[in-house]
């Protein structure tokens, strides 16, 4: 671990911390965010933990979430003069500062300390101390490593360990995906040793759908669902119309395209969404198929072989058929794929 012993110096001493993560953060963004934070506390620091921007509502029940700034926009100051107070900024589970949109120049220029942890490809170098572990299935993961590395175990409490194991749970897809490791069951089992209640985790993490929401899910896949068996292909295209129809909050679009991936024989499987006068992209897949290589060669984006995301500025319809048109060539890996498994 990289100079861990400069990291244990610059926390001996109670200090002023921010704490930042990925926009429109999940599981493992904010459970490592507030997982870290309270850790902290707990050893004297002053911790302020901000987002650059909202999240979902079934993330509330996180211990300090009631302390977390949301950036805003219209006043950028109160958040910079909190990261230039800081006497130390902690990013978490994003690789570039760019995920964190106007921040990102914020945390560049600060003079503060830099601590980046993270499991995404093609890191930034930006940070003074770095955790960075792309065999990592989640943040929280290795953010449990760190309390462990900088020998403060017996700091881990029921909270911490709630944050902790709801990040390392969604981004194993419910401990399903390939990238669930023995580390990850070992770390898990350790996370329920010190007090995690897996059961009320998963409850509030997946069992607290809106109405709204429900019915919006059954709208998309009864009637928004495609579904290309010649390509091994399926997506979700939405229209700002239709979210609208079903008051679509924050969150409410969490886990659809896996709807899509988990039909019988695709390969591949995406949601397309309009947002702010673009399109945001979430791409899946399984096995071997470079999810990621489509999202970062054709959609400004990037993330891990089978889970990744994109923006473009285009229309729906271009997206759409901008895609349409990358898949023929991809048609033979996608096929390969499937027979494969």
């Amino acid at each position: 671990m990289q100079n861990i012993d400069l990291l244990k110096s610059k926390l001996s001493q109670p200090s002023k911390i921010v704490i930042t993560t990925h926009v429109k953060p999940d599981a493992d963004a904010l459970g490592s965010s507030l997982g870290m934070a309270n850790y902290l506390v707990k050893k004297g620091h002053d911790v302020q933990v901000i987002t650059p921007s909202e999240y979902p509502k079934f993330l509330h029940w996180m211990k300090g979430n009631k302390d977390v700034k949301i950036f805003n926009p219209d006043h950028p100051h109160i958040t910079k003069e909190a990261i230039d107070a800081a006497d130390i900024v902690i990013t978490l589970d994003f690789s570039t500062l760019s995920r964190i949109n106007e921040m990102g120049e914020m945390v560049r220029e600060s003079e503060a300390f830099k601590v980046n942890v993270d499991h995404h490809l093609e890191p930034e170098s930006f940070a003074d101390f770095t955790l960075w572990n792309t065999g990592a299935a989640a943040t929280c993961e290795l953010c449990y490593e760190l309390i462990l590395a900088l020998g403060d175990e017996a700091l881990i409490d029921s909270d911490i360990s709630d944050c902790l194991y709801a990040g390392i749970m969604t981004d194993t897809g419910g401990f399903r995906h390939p990238n669930t490791t023995q580390n990850v069951h070992e770390v898990v089992a350790k996370l329920i040793g010190h007090g995690a209640n897996n059961s009320r985790v998963s409850k509030q993490v997946y069992d607290q759908n809106s109405e709204n929401r429900l019915r919006f899910l059954g709208y998309a896949l009864s009637q928004n669902l495609k579904v290309l068996m010649d390509y091994r292909v399926a997506y979700f295209a939405l229209t700002e119309e239709e979210l609208s129809a079903y008051n679509s909050q924050t969150g409410d679009t969490e886990g659809l395209v896996n709807y899509a991936l988990s039909i019988e024989g695709i390969t591949l499987a995406v949601l397309f969404k309009e947002s702010d006068g673009g399109v945001k992209m979430s791409f899946r897949s399984v096995g071997e198929f470079p999810a990621n290589e489509i999202a970062s060669k054709y959609f400004n984006g990037g993330g891990h072989r089978n889970a990744a995301g994109g923006r473009t500025d285009d229309s729906l319809e271009e997206t759409l058929k901008k895609f349409l048109k990358i898949i023929e060539e991809y048609k033979p890996q996608l096929e390969e794929e499937i027979n494969r498994i």
